[in-house]
């Protein structure tokens, strides 16, 4: 992305983008279209994190190697960034926005939404749905 898109996308950020939450994708939502192949996590947390709460279906890539494994990050599907707390998880938003993702959001607050939706009940749905 050139500086003047990045700048333009920088202004398309007002009120109406963050009020209406279009940066942000809730897990439900996100896990649904990862189970159709239409999306994938970007696990940006440190690999200390990822020791003790892995996510074997994201791709993990830590927040400090992301300007090195940018090739890994696929183009054709819906990114969703995560980490345990969001700010890495916006850093890496705003990163892929400028290096010319346009299809990215952020998963709703880390852990508290996430491990819900990971519980047997929804890991048979998306197993399902997968199918």
């Amino acid at each position: 992305m050139s500086q003047s898109a990045f700048d333009e996308w920088m202004r398309s950020l007002d009120f109406d983008y963050w009020s209406t939450g279009q940066h942000k994708i809730d897990p439900p939502a996100f896990l649904k279209m990862w189970a159709r192949g239409e999306a994938v996590l970007l696990d940006v947390r440190d690999d200390a994190e990822t020791e003790f709460v892995a996510l074997p279906f994201a791709l993990h890539i830590p927040i400090y190697q992301l300007p090195d494994r940018l090739d890994e990050v696929p183009r054709d599907k819906l990114v969703a960034t995560f980490c345990s707390g969001g700010d890495r998880a916006n850093v890496a938003f705003a990163y892929l926005h400028a290096q010319g993702f346009d299809n990215v959001r952020i998963i709703r607050t880390g852990y508290d939404n996430l491990l819900p939706e990971l519980m047997p009940g929804g890991i048979r749905a998306l197993k399902a749905a997968q199918s």
